[in-house]
């Protein structure tokens, strides 16, 4: 039953939000959907460019995210940027609206700035862009999803929902080459950092449920900032800060012929004061209560991809079910390497990691793998998906991390989904196709380097081929040496030691074993951070400041 791994509405929690409205009775999903992996931001920004060029006056473009680039380009063209490809589709009668988050200050290396410049540009070609600083004290807005809704053909109709921001570094593909357009990160990713990323392409009625995750938000009646000193900057730049009204909300799509997909739409929102959202006064949490709802039903495999695996909290939740089936096991996929670098911000960022995988490795022992990836230059791959999969039949893919503020503190979105056709519930059962295992398919097969129609079913040997590719990897680079003439620090032995610090000061990339070709794939092995008594003794206390709980002093914690 759907319900077995889909939230009912009150187990939302959320009793001010419409989105389940219009749906059956005791329902809280849509069915008749097709959903599609869009895997890296290459082939996402290429067809987010063409189905936008190709919308006209009364059409719907809708668009949340974290940060919003005006010079991002979406395709080669470097005329083909955000800010060209939005505003061209205002000025042709296209109704667009934008959220973006106002960040943190740009002395902190936040993009602010940037938000600004591209609202600007819509506005002026007649749409209107926001910049959204309701959020919890260190908080911030973490969606990223962009509606696009057709007035004379409902069936194009679409939603683009997870963890691709239209922003500088994102538009790379499965070769990790790396985005031109980079943004600054630690000196072991390299010039181009390279960066796999995950969406999901939604056609059928759950573009409903996205688009009224954009129309509450939009319609909150919470001032966008409450801050003196934003508030001040704001209005001595001119800044708006009135939504203007939107159209009355369309029927949901229709739908798809021969669509089986089952779609879930959850969040997160904080409880935040002075005022609360109208849609979520006390917040929702729906995210952290539908994976565990899920995860709890696990029985061979849970596989995911994440920007950090962070915090005792998910160590506890995934530990649980590793602890009841003692036939599970989980794989996960993380950056070998934070994203920041430095003697102050590095070690609270392995010691929340350090807090997950030790939980993980007390519960499952060699059950539990966890991979990076690193790509044919031999610089690390930085991870920034947010994938869940269970056993084939289940599979989540959104904005939030397995950290605590994305399952409590800042905004975030994701869209669970099922196949509906009868023998697809016991992952897969002769349904070959399901969603599900599409996704992890091509994920595992790129960090395979082999096809994704060639990854096997079964969870025993995908377990077993992944391991394998890290080993050979692992042994080629341990038996490598540095490039003459190049600084380099001695690498760790393989398997790679976790801590990451030892990486913090190597310039260039890693090198393998001379005169032996690079075994095929992308994966290496992390083991358990390792900080120094001195760095356990401090950065515990920074590391809140990193991973805020949102859910401190009530009951509901993760």
């Amino acid at each position: 039953m759907l319900s077995d791994l889909f939230l009912l509405p009150e187990e939302r929690d959320n009793p001010d939000t419409r989105i389940d409205d219009h749906h059956p009775e005791g329902v809280a999903w849509s069915v008749g959907n097709h959903v599609r992996p869009v895997v890296h931001g290459v082939p996402y920004m290429a067809e987010l460019h063409e189905r936008i060029t190709a919308m006209g006056e009364g059409d719907l473009l809708y668009f949340v995210d974290w940060r919003g680039d005006p010079d991002q380009q979406l395709t080669d063209d470097p005329r083909a940027t955000v800010s060209a490809t939005f505003a061209g589709a205002a000025r042709r009668g296209v109704d667009v609206r934008g959220l973006l988050w106002r960040s943190h200050w740009n002395k902190f290396g936040f993009h602010s700035e940037k938000s600004r410049l591209l609202g600007i540009e819509i506005d002026e070609a007649g749409g209107q862009c926001l910049r959204d600083m309701r959020v919890r004290t260190g908080g911030a807005h973490h969606q990223k999803f962009v509606v696009l809704r057709h007035r004379d053909d409902p069936t194009r109709d679409i939603a683009f929902v997870g963890g691709i921001d239209l922003c500088h570094s994102r538009r790379d593909d499965a070769r990790h080459a790396g985005d031109r357009q980079r943004i600054v990160m630690p000196q072991v990713f390299g010039k181009r950092p390279a960066w796999h990323d995950v969406h999901v392409a939604v056609q059928g009625p759950a573009v409903y449920d996205v688009e009224t995750t954009f129309r509450e938000r939009w319609e909150d009646t919470t001032p966008l900032t409450l801050n003196p000193g934003r508030l001040l900057s704001s209005l001595s730049q001119g800044e708006v800060l009135t939504a203007r009204p939107l159209a009355e909300q369309a029927p949901p799509p229709p739908e798809v012929s021969e669509g089986t997909d089952a779609v879930q739409v959850v969040r997160t929102y904080p409880s935040i004061l002075p005022k609360g959202y109208d849609f979520a006064r006390w917040g929702e949490r729906s995210i952290a209560h539908l994976n565990t709802k899920a995860v709890a039903t696990a029985q061979r495999l849970v596989y995911l991809e994440d920007q950090y695996l962070w915090s005792e909290e998910v160590g506890r939740h995934f530990g649980r079910a590793l602890r009841e089936n003692p036939e599970l096991r989980l794989i996960a996929v993380i950056p070998l390497h934070p994203d920041v670098d430095g003697a102050v911000s590095l070690p609270p960022q392995l010691y929340g990691r350090k807090l997950a995988m030790d939980l993980l490795i007390e519960a499952g022992g060699d059950r539990v793998a966890i991979y990076g990836m690193t790509n044919a230059g031999g610089y690390p791959v930085y991870v920034h998906s947010k994938v869940c999969i269970v056993d084939d039949r289940w599979a989540s893919v959104g904005s939030d991390n397995f950290n605590r503020r994305s399952w409590s503190s800042d905004s975030e979105i994701a869209c669970a989904v099922q196949d509906t056709r009868e023998g697809s519930a016991d992952g897969g059962g002769g349904v070959r196709d399901t969603f599900a295992l599409r996704l992890r398919r091509e994920l595992v097969g790129e960090h395979l380097g082999v096809e994704p129609d060639d990854v096997p079913d079964d969870p025993d040997e995908v377990w077993d081929l992944m391991a394998a590719c890290a080993e050979r990897l692992d042994s080629w680079y341990a038996a490598g040496s540095p490039p003459r003439g190049r600084r380099h620090v001695p690498r760790p032995k393989a398997p790679l030691r976790g801590t990451a610090v030892r990486w913090r000061r190597r310039s260039g990339a890693a090198s393998g074993q001379a005169g032996v070709e690079r075994p095929a794939g992308q994966l290496r092995r992390i083991e358990r951070p390792e900080l120094t008594r001195a760095q356990l003794l401090w950065a515990p206390r920074l590391y809140d400041l990193f991973d805020p709980d949102g859910t401190l002093g009530k009951a509901d914690r993760i």
